[in-house]
Formats: structure tokens, sequence, C-alpha cells
């Protein structure tokens, strides 16, 4: 699908801006890795969204759409999302690694809207998912202690969280993106505080909130207004500037910073499989992305050929 005529397309500021967000996107994999490793991963997400929503909540108004689907939203995002992201990587995935297999999100999204609402999965679709489920296997089965099943496990459904909250948004219609993003942050901090002290205990969650240092919650603060609410809200300041068309693909650009972010920071290297694994999935993303274009793609007009 094309952008509308009457949106500009993408000026360098425009793409040096996209570029900026997607690169905190991608290094934010970094600082949760950090964040986690001594403290309780689902008390750290409940700080992030806490640090989004206040004092943002009494600057921007309240989204117009129905507690159900703000509650939703706040609920998929916040405790299955985020959530479970943050305590796979404590777990053991990697940062690049989660970075990138957090897009499968869109695969999810396309099944879910499939099952859900009736929507056809296209044939580049099929083919992307393909390529990017058989990636994921050859990831899972050559995963040994360095990367424990049950982190790669929690991650898919952080991005199956991701997929459902997708379908909320579209449910919303027209709603204000930077409104829902910041009003639904006030859902997650207490029932993810509440789980916190429940599976990790609470004097855990009391010795972080009160023994931590600058360090840790200059990350929060990262994660909460860096990430969340500067980062959804530039996004979708340049989607409603220059179309979902022109600015969606540029998503992509997450997990490669991800990459380069964790390969820097953590000296993160794939052996040959997982790294055609790793290949495989970004392909099938690739594919499921730009394949609607290049299928539709017009074929050169020129004479018939002769007899």
């Amino acid at each position: 699908m094309s952008a509308p005529a009457s949106l500009p397309p993408l000026n360098t500021r425009a793409l040096l801006l996209a570029l900026l967000i997607t690169g905190i996107w991608g290094v934010n994999f970094i600082v949760i890795k950090w964040s986690v490793a001594g403290a309780p991963p689902l008390l750290v997400a409940a700080l992030r969204f806490a640090v989004a929503a206040l004092p943002a909540v009494f600057l921007v108004p309240r989204p117009q759409l129905p507690a159900r689907l703000l509650w939703g939203y706040g609920l998929l995002v916040g405790v299955v999302q985020f959530g479970l992201l943050y305590l796979a990587i404590q777990l053991g995935m990697s940062a690049g690694l989660g970075s990138l297999l957090m897009q499968m999100q869109a695969f999810f999204t396309a099944l879910l809207a499939a099952r859900l609402l009736g929507e056809r999965i296209q044939p580049w679709q099929a083919a992307g998912m393909t390529a990017a489920f058989s990636g994921m296997a050859l990831i899972g089965a050559l995963s040994g202690g360095d990367l424990p099943l049950i982190s790669l496990g929690l991650t898919l459904l952080a991005a199956l969280g991701w997929a459902g909250s997708n379908l909320v948004v579209r449910a919303s219609g027209g709603a204000n993106m930077l409104s829902l993003v910041v009003w639904s942050a006030l859902i997650p901090p207490i029932p993810l505080t509440l789980l916190a002290g429940l599976t990790g205990g609470w004097a855990a969650v009391g010795h972080t909130l009160t023994h931590s240092g600058w360090g840790f919650w200059a990350a929060i603060v990262f994660m909460g207004l860096g990430n969340t609410v500067l980062g959804f809200g530039l996004w979708s300041l340049l989607i409603q500037r220059h179309g979902a068309a022109r600015v969606a693909p540029l998503s992509l650009l997450v997990p490669v910073f991800g990459l380069i972010a964790s390969a820097a920071a953590f000296h993160e290297a794939f052996p040959p499989g997982k790294a055609i694994g790793a290949l495989l999935v970004f392909a099938g993303l690739t594919l499921h992305v730009f394949g609607g274009r290049w299928w539709r793609a017009p074929r050169p007009s020129g004479p018939a050929p002769e007899a």
C-alpha cells in the first residue's frame, strides 16, 4: 500500500529522526540487559512504565477510546510484551538476538488478524513466515547453555503480546498513539510490582528501590522517557506527517542497531548456525514488509514478441 499523495516523502531530516528513534529502540535492549542483571526484571518493567506515565499523563490528553481497549493495550504491552521480555533477558536471552526475535510480532499480527478478523495471508507473507520460522527453528535447535530454551519461549510470547496490542491499536481507530502510550502506561506498574514481589520476594523489591545507584535509575529514565514517551511520540509524528507505508518499514533497523550495539557492549557473536538462523528471520521480515511491493510491481511494457 503506498502512502497518500498528499503526504510529503521522507526528507533528510525525517530520515535522520527515524534513524535516531530506531537507534534508541535498538540500544534499549542493551539497557534492559544491564538493568535486570541485579534487579527483579518485572520490577524494572514496572518502574519503566511508571516513569513513562508520570508526569506525562498531566500533559497529554486521555485517548478517546473505550476503557477495555485502554486496559487491553496496557496489559498486553506492559505485562505480556515487556514483562516477559525483561524476564527472558534476565534468564539468558541476548540483547541482540532479543531485538531481532521481538520482530516476530509482525508474523504473529498477521496470523492473529487472519484468525480473529478473517484477513487473508498473502503469498509473500506466507513465504516470509516460512523463512522466519525456519530460522527460529534453527536457532532453537542449536541453542544450548548459552541460550536457555525458556528464554527463547518467553521472548516469543512477548512478541505475541506485542501482536495482540497491534490488534487493539487497529480496533482503536484514529486514537492518538502518544495519548494511548502514556495513559496505558498507568496500568502495568501495579500488576508487575505484585508479580515481582510474589515471584522474586519482597525483600528483593525493597532492596532494589532503596539501594540502587544512579546508573540504575538513569537506565529507568532512559527506558521510560527516552524509549517509550520520546520514541513513540516522535514515531507517531513521523507517521502522521509522512504516512505509515513510508515510515513503518524503517522499524527493520531496530534489530540492526540492536545486534550492533550488543556486539559492541557484550562482544556478542553468532556461531555460523545461529547466524544463518538470524539471517533467515531477517530475510523473512524483509519479505513480509516489502513483498507486497515486489509482488505487485508492474512488468515493463514493450512491443509484443514476434511470432
